[in-house]
């Protein structure tokens, strides 16, 4: 066994362990600031959760949009090296600021790091992708170790810098943050040395990373362009109902860790951004028997398409809300509940973003006609950023809907009700979406790992 492994290993290109890294600990600050962000503006600053939402609305939607114009103006006046190192010292700053005391030292530290996260991450995707040139047969378990490094990150992230902002000092929180940014720098700055020459090259093209696949993808029937567009609209739509009740995770369901969870564990309080951890941990932990099981099901003819994935995956979505009704209706009596709720909403989340964000991925990627396959994958990430704005405005109203009880319940029947509105239009028109489906050029949509293959790669 540790002979195959280690063939296993050689078989990789050089360079992915640099990349693994830089990745590892820029996802490691995103995520650790991301933690503490809504419990510093209450706790700290003093804002309503209402405005804590409004801003993390716009900090978390301009996440996801800024990627899409650093990627454009990369492609037409950067060089991709270039690009990286300044989304990171942008990122970097923008750490640093937060920081530092004062109310415009904050928004501007906010400012910087959606700036900075729109050059560094469309090209440190890009530039592991071109690694995979030559090897096209490995690009799938190689972002699989890529995404390894982003869960890690996101797993260490709430842990170093929740504990750090909550019991010690918040600004000491976004600097060990900043730390880890800074790390990634020095990582990248040594690694990137062993790294091919060639996939610096911009003559390449992007779309050499994905040659593999676009080869038969290049004689889309005229019938078929608007009814996969149209599929992938469909799907961007719907994942907007997931994002908006996914990312409640960092608003509200972290305000309610903090509020009305007894977090004490053998006489030891654990901070309530550390429970931000268990998503990416969960990911680790289920990502592979996920994966497994959509192999195991292939096998069989029984793998769902990713129509019905998205069906499940809502319908999962709404299962982890309608604990926390549960959980809200206890809290409302006076009582501290037990951490075991928020535990089994974050794995019912977790089964649920398995079942969607990588499938939707790459669905997208495969599916969309060569010729319009920037342009979709970017609605792709649009109607995440709507999403997250939706989830950071609505997470303000928490306490403002009656009840709390009110307030999740909500999120239970967009859920259950989005679910059920896309299987019945796949449903009404199986006949035509099937074709498309199951067509040479969509066999394997579902190639890609679940290991958080979202709008993070």
């Amino acid at each position: 066994m540790e002979k195959s492994y280690e063939i296993k290993l050689e078989k990789q290109p050089k360079g992915i362990t640099s990349l693994f890294l830089t990745e590892m600990w820029e996802r490691l600050s995103y995520y650790g600031m991301r933690a503490l962000l809504v419990l510093y503006l209450v706790n700290a600053l003093g804002f309503s959760d209402k405005d804590a939402g409004v801003i993390y609305a716009y900090y978390t939607s301009f996440v996801y949009l800024t990627p899409v114009i650093g990627g454009y103006i990369t492609d037409r006046y950067l060089s991709y090296r270039f690009a990286i190192y300044l989304g990171s010292v942008l990122m970097l700053f923008g750490h640093l600021s937060l920081a530092i005391s004062g109310l415009s030292y904050f928004y501007l530290g906010l400012c910087l790091l959606a700036l900075g996260n729109g050059f560094f991450k469309p090209n440190i995707s890009t530039i592991f992708g071109r690694l995979y040139v030559e090897k096209p047969n490995l690009r799938d378990s190689g972002f699989t170790i890529f995404y390894m490094g982003i869960n890690l990150g996101g797993l260490l992230g709430p842990i170093i810098s929740g504990t750090l902002g909550e019991k010690v000092d918040w600004h000491l929180g976004f600097l060990s943050a900043g730390l880890g940014m800074a790390i990634g720098i020095f990582v990248f700055y040594f690694g990137s040395k062993s790294l091919p020459k060639s996939i610096w090259e911009k003559t390449k093209g992007i779309n050499l990373t994905h040659a593999h696949e676009n080869a038969t993808l290049t004689n889309d029937s005229e019938n078929e362009v608007v009814p996969k567009i149209a599929l992938i609209g469909l799907l961007s739509f719907f994942s907007i109902f997931f994002w908006m009740a996914f990312e409640q995770m960092g608003s509200s369901l972290n305000l309610f860790a903090l509020r009305h969870t007894d977090r004490n564990v053998f006489g030891i309080e654990i901070p309530a951004s550390i429970f931000q951890s268990l998503n990416p941990l969960m990911i680790l932990i289920f990502g592979p028997f996920v994966s497994f099981l959509w192999t195991s099901l292939s096998k069989t003819n029984r793998n769902p398409n990713p129509i019905l994935k998205f069906v499940i995956s809502l319908f999962f979505l709404g299962l982890g809300f309608l604990v926390m009704v549960f959980a809200a209706n206890k809290a409302e009596s006076g009582v501290s509940v037990s951490l075991f709720f928020l535990v089994f909403v974050y794995f019912w989340n977790t089964i649920s973003e398995l079942c969607l964000s990588p499938v939707g991925l790459s669905f997208v990627s495969k599916m969309a006609p060569t010729k319009f396959a920037s342009f979709l994958m970017g609605t792709w990430f649009l109607s995440t950023a709507f999403g997250h704005y939706a989830a950071g405005i609505l997470s303000g109203y928490q306490r403002e809907w009656g009840s709390m009880a009110n307030f999740y319940g909500f999120f239970v029947i967009v859920s259950w009700f989005a679910s059920f509105i896309l299987l019945g239009i796949y449903l009404w028109k199986k006949n035509s979406i099937l074709p498309l489906l199951e067509s040479e050029k969509t066999r394997k949509l579902d190639s890609s790992s679940p290991i958080r293959g979202s709008i993070e790669t």
